[in-house]
């Protein structure tokens, strides 16, 4: 069943495409009161306020699409690879938003050595997952998860601008997770997928 924040999401994303494509006033208008409607009913359900949630979701342009998220996950001797976030301090796989102009393998390795000082090798593509589907807390722009499986390839830990430690951990003995960026069943799936790399790539 489609939540407030899907059909909300959905109707951002209706007048965001038809501002793009309409050129008539007349249905510009009306693509525009469709995006502070949405916006609204999101503020009515305890969130931002209308004026921030429009400003935030305008920013953008165009035609609406889901945003594309990299995450690599790097095991040691049954251990995972987690950095800890500076903006909520809790732990995560190294990873974060593809940037323009990067190839998803090559976003990827970037994201890692950024986060955790370790450069890497790809050893697959385990899975693309909606983010909706698996995380939270809910968000308001829908984006795809993209785990790799990878190894290390060199480099030594250190801390960035965006995180505050680095380390392993046993899956048994996972520190305080980022849900939003991944989670512990995600961890799980990631290791299945390092212990046997022919598993098929599961998707959404």
């Amino acid at each position: 069943m489609s939540s407030v924040l899907d059909l909300s999401r959905r109707l951002l994303a209706l007048s965001q495409t038809g501002l793009h494509f309409c050129v008539e006033e007349y249905d510009r208008e009306r693509y525009r009161e469709i995006g502070d409607i949405a916006a609204r009913l999101l503020e009515l359900q305890g969130g931002a306020s209308a004026a921030s949630i429009s400003s935030s979701w305008f920013g953008d342009t165009g035609y609406a699409t889901p945003k594309v998220e990299v995450r690599g996950a790097i095991f040691r001797d049954d251990r995972v690879l987690l950095v800890r976030e500076r903006a909520d301090g809790k732990w995560t796989v190294p990873g974060g938003w593809a940037d323009v102009n990067d190839s998803p393998s090559a976003a990827v390795l970037k994201e890692i050595e950024q986060e955790s000082g370790f450069t890497a090798r790809i050893l697959k593509l385990a899975a693309v997952d909606d983010r909706n589907k698996h995380n939270t807390p809910p968000s308001l722009f829908q984006s795809w998860k993209v785990f790799f499986i990878c190894e290390i390839a060199g480099g030594e830990a250190r801390t960035s601008y965006e995180t505050t430690a680095v380390d392993f951990f046993p899956l048994d003995g996972l520190p305080e997770l980022s849900t939003g960026r991944v989670t512990a069943e995600q961890i799980r799936r990631m290791h299945r997928h390092r212990l046997d790399l022919n598993l098929p790539t599961e998707f959404d």
